[in-house]
């Protein structure tokens, strides 16, 4: 009798042992699941800016923390902190991208309509002078290897090279196609998307010369270009729904990454080795870097229908994306005989993803 009761007791101990072994490990189980579902970007705030009128590039300037929004015909500046409004950039015609040289207190944005280069105050945001250049300016960028600012003329199909002290023309060089984005990678190289002609150009910002041409294939009609500088990757987002990543030394194509529909942007976070690909269908796609030649789709993450153009802050990670509400198109024009969807007034929204 008593060595049954032993052997009870041991075997009701030893049922509570691998009770206790299975609840730990589902628990952390459990919690690992909820660690990784709850681990992608979300939306953690809307600001509401409202106004009229269209927009297009959004640029973060971090160190600074603001948040540089083009809208038509002027730039909004908010806060990325706190989601207020700091400030305006006026008579900005037809604005669509803003750069920034921190060093010099200088910010520059690009006036389609007028073909002009503002030059601003970062400090006051008061304009401080403009620059004629040749037709259309859309993208910009400050290169801080030749402390120049590139104004890439669309209707030309050219780029324009900018003293950022002076304001002076340094030069202006053919490409041959219509620019829709470009990147620096610091080091006397730019390059740029040609969306007609679905290539990246290498340009040597020194001595403003055209190195390299290089096909997209089977990429078409890019927009977003983002850069790994590490790694020299180039990140080309194209209409046809793919993420072309180029080696930056060679021009050859890498990998070729499923996206979504209607992107308009693309950026890369070399901290957490993750591009983006704003697309209007209303979602962001993410890709991780597992190595500098093998990338990933990590998640594709709903935003708002035609949240295409975006910017990301580098200290919190955070990626912001700009959309508005949408009324029925305008009726066809033989100028316009695909017009846009109307924009309703005072919806106008940044939306702020993180983790």
């Amino acid at each position: 009798m008593q060595l049954l009761t032993r052997r009870f007791i041991l075997h009701v101990l030893f049922l509570a042992l691998c009770m206790y072994g299975f609840s730990k490990t589902g628990s952390a189980q459990s919690k690992s699941h909820q660690s990784s579902s709850a681990g992608g970007y979300h939306l953690i705030k809307k600001l509401n800016l409202g106004g009229s009128g269209g927009w297009d590039y959004l640029y973060v300037d971090s160190g600074a923390r603001r948040l540089y929004v083009s809208r038509s015909s002027h730039v909004v500046v908010v806060d990325v902190d706190s989601g207020k409004v700091i400030g305006d950039i006026p008579n900005t015609n037809g604005v669509h991208g803003i750069a920034v040289a921190s060093e010099i207190g200088r910010g520059f944005t690009s006036n389609g309509r007028d073909s002009s280069v503002t030059i601003f105050d970062l400090k006051t945001l008061q304009p401080i002078g403009s620059v004629k250049v040749e037709k259309n300016p859309d993208a910009i960028l400050y290169d801080p290897a030749t402390h120049r600012v590139f104004a890439f003329n669309r209707g030309s199909s050219s780029v324009s090279a900018i003293e950022a002290t002076t304001g002076s023309i340094a030069g202006t060089i053919a490409l041959g196609g219509h620019p829709e984005f470009a990147v620096s990678d610091d080091n006397g190289m730019v390059y740029i998307n040609l969306d007609d002609k679905s290539e990246v150009i290498a340009l040597d910002s020194r001595k403003l010369e055209v190195k390299s041409r290089w096909s997209l294939s089977p990429g078409e009609s890019p927009s977003g270009l983002a850069i790994d500088r590490r790694h020299q990757r180039l990140f080309s987002v194209c209409e046809n729904k793919n993420m072309i990543v180029l080696n930056a030394d060679k021009g050859s194509v890498i990998s070729s990454i499923p996206i979504g529909e209607g992107t308009d942007a693309t950026v890369f976070d070399p901290e957490t080795q993750l591009a983006f690909s704003s697309n209007g269908e209303g979602t962001l796609t993410v890709v991780h870097e597992d190595s500098a030649d093998k990338f990933s789709v990590i998640e594709t993450v709903p935003t708002q229908r035609g949240a295409r153009t975006m910017a990301i802050d580098a200290k919190t990670h955070n990626i912001f994306l700009a959309t508005a509400q949408f009324g029925p198109p305008p009726e066809p024009t033989p100028e316009r005989p695909h017009p846009r969807p109307s924009i309703i007034p005072d919806t106008f929204v940044i939306l702020v993803f993180g983790k």
